[in-house]
């Protein structure tokens, strides 16, 4: 497993720098990305510092389940009936920018597929 960094998610989980967060709880917390791809995008991320989700152990399982049902309920807060993404990057290849794990949630608008 990769050592965990200190990152900008962890200083927005600290109120170090400021974030438009929607939802928190114990676990996890979702705030409105700051370069949008999409009319909605918001992330989740977990409290807990996993690198990668290529990082995460079985003892993670019901974290990560628990992220999925925070995206559905977030996505519902946001209106989105039409439909949304859920997206993670994993690793450079996979585009992620921010080595603590993230969910993206995208909509407001048609996606294409396959994306970029």
């Amino acid at each position: 497993m990769s050592e965990a960094t200190e990152t900008i998610f962890s200083k927005i989980i600290r109120r170090e720098i400021p974030a438009d967060i929607v939802y928190e709880d114990n676990l996890a917390l979702a705030f409105k990305d700051v370069h949008p791809q999409a009319p909605v995008h918001i992330l989740v991320i977990p409290k807990k510092p996993i690198p990668t989700l290529a990082d995460a152990e079985s003892q993670d399982h019901a974290l990560l389940g628990h992220l999925l049902l925070t995206a559905k309920r977030v996505a519902e807060v946001a209106g989105l009936k039409s439909g949304y993404r859920v997206v993670i990057n994993t690793g450079d290849d996979g585009g992620q920018t921010v080595y603590h794990l993230h969910l993206h949630i995208l909509g407001g608008r048609q996606l294409d597929w396959p994306p970029g």
